[in-house]
């Protein structure tokens, strides 16, 4: 495991191209802060260096909160952020014989879906690239999108067509005062057939029960497949 110096010891920090980004945004972005001390832990959790724009936001911010909080993008941890990179991760991937994780969760929208980079766990997705586990089919969709394309494109504005149909008349109100720990959970479920998204019963609950909720959906329903 590399230390903090090593990974730290970069003549061009990718900092300074994350905030050009950041202000080319064509949708509200909050960088959320974090301390010195939670940001050096989650860069030597994390293993990359501040060189990569992974490291960056590790690093330097307690993770970003993207159109009023309906994404989240996973940092160093914040109140109101209260989850790291790497603690998210910690035993949520299966791993492979090595020990390497199927996929890293990097983010997180306010319905209950998952982005990762796929580690090679992640069947129909290109290795290296963002994948979504997406809470109305239960499938993981490839994005085509390295990490630091997937951060350009959830600043674009682009969000709003990527969601078609997924929002709500006031979600934007909602989505601010939800906790960065919790995330929407729907009655009838997304994937199950029901009305619009609108008109289904909204609750919001922890996002790590979301998760394993979804998981334990697409278990039933491949044991129903065979």
């Amino acid at each position: 495991m590399k230390a903090l110096s090593e990974l730290t010891a970069v003549s061009d920090p990718a900092l300074p191209l994350v905030l050009d980004w950041i202000k080319a945004a064509q949708c509200p972005v909050e960088v959320l802060p974090c301390s010195e001390n939670d940001g050096a832990d989650a860069l030597v959790r994390t293993q990359v260096t501040i060189r990569s724009p992974m490291g960056a936001i590790c690093y330097r911010t307690g993770g970003v909160l993207v159109d009023d909080g309906w994404l989240r993008i996973l940092g160093a941890g914040h109140p109101r952020l209260p989850r790291s990179l790497p603690s998210w991760n910690e035993g949520r991937a299966p791993t492979d014989r090595d020990g390497r994780p199927a996929f890293l969760l990097v983010a997180d929208d306010a319905i209950g879906g998952f982005f990762a980079i796929n580690g090679g766990g992640i069947d129909g997705a290109e290795v290296g690239k963002v994948a979504y586990l997406a809470p109305d089919t239960l499938s993981w969709e490839d994005t085509h999108l390295s990490y630091s394309d997937f951060l350009v494109w959830s600043w674009s504005g682009k969000l709003d067509e990527y969601y078609r149909g997924r929002r709500w008349d006031g979600w934007r109100e909602e989505c601010r005062i939800l906790a960065g720990d919790r995330t929407f959970f729907f009655h009838p479920f997304l994937w199950a057939k029901g009305p619009p998204v609108a008109e289904r019963h909204r609750a919001n609950v922890p996002v790590a029960e979301a998760f394993s909720m979804i998981f334990d959906f697409r278990a039933q329903l491949s044991r129903t497949d065979r």
